[in-house]
């Protein structure tokens, strides 16, 4: 059998496996947990053709949006009007309604700015409504990380935010900074997942002379947990008067870096794991286009 019969072979029988489990009722990552297949472009060839599951479909609330936008403009109502009451954007009450007649004007034209406007701030609330929902759901999707899942992410956080040994000066030290508390709580995280004592970590607080720089100091040590001896002496960034700065206010609270002493070791596994990573991808890359 040849090696192209084999994958070929290989991929029908994973597909049957996935098709049953389809079948039964599974929502596509019980699929993937089933199966091991992490790959989303390979879970959708595997389930190519199978129709969802019905507990697995949301109701599409367009639909309803749409009827009772043509039950208003049958009222007499103008898009603001049906904007304001139904928090759509304008451009799909006229997909929805374009073929029913236009209502004759009543309103004079600041009465109407005035309706567009709320119309324009009822779609804003929609807007983030729906963008509130997507995050909510898409945490939902990620369900438990494995430990090896941890891994792999942290060593990709790790190389795009972390320090790196350059060419030109070779500095094997594993150091991570980033103003995003999330971030932090995944890199110590995954720290701790590597069996990294705490005794070896030090934090340093970067931040605009211009923020408050006590309650910055609160909050990072609050969010690591660390002992005040592990944390050093806070960086002050200066700048001119005129600079405008956006990362301002009582949610700016700078920068946490953290270090990893004696973690030459740790630095060449991370280096290697990503190297790793980057061939596994290619290679995965390259079976998906074939």
């Amino acid at each position: 059998m040849t090696e192209t019969t084999s994958k070929y072979a290989d991929f029908e029988s994973l597909r049957a496996r996935a098709v049953a489990l389809r079948r039964e009722g599974l929502s596509v990552r019980q699929i993937r947990d089933r199966l091991k297949v992490f790959n989303n472009d390979m879970l959708h060839r595997l389930l190519q053709g199978e129709p969802a599951p019905e507990w697995t479909k949301r109701p599409n609330a367009k639909d309803d949006l749409r009827a009772k936008a043509r039950e208003l403009r049958l009222q007499g109502m103008t898009y603001d009007r049906i904007q304001v009451e139904l928090g759509c954007s304008k451009s799909s009450i006229s997909l929805w309604v374009r073929d029913l007649p236009k209502p004759e004007r009543r309103r004079t034209r600041e009465e109407s700015s005035a309706v567009g406007r709320r119309g324009w701030e009822a779609t804003l609330q929609r807007r983030d409504a729906e963008r509130r929902a997507a995050k909510q759901r898409a945490a939902e999707e990620i369900g438990a990380m494995t430990d090896r899942e941890l891994f792999l992410v942290g060593v990709g956080l790790y190389w795009a935010e972390g320090s790196k040994s350059k060419p030109y000066r070779t500095q094997e030290r594993v150091t991570f900074v980033n103003s995003d508390p999330g971030m932090v709580r995944v890199f110590l995280a995954w720290l701790r997942l590597l069996e990294v004592d705490d005794q070896r970590l030090r934090f340093h607080v970067h931040i605009h002379e211009s923020g408050d720089v006590t309650a910055a100091e609160q909050f990072w040590a609050a969010l690591t947990g660390a002992a005040p001896s592990a944390f050093g002496k806070t960086s002050l960034k200066k700048h001119s008067p005129k600079t405008n700065r956006k990362n301002a206010g009582e949610h700016y609270r700078g920068c946490l870096v953290v270090r990893v002493r004696k973690s030459a070791e740790l630095y060449r596994r991370i280096e290697g794991s990503w190297c790793g990573i980057v061939g596994a991808a290619e290679r995965a890359d390259q079976e998906n286009r074939t």
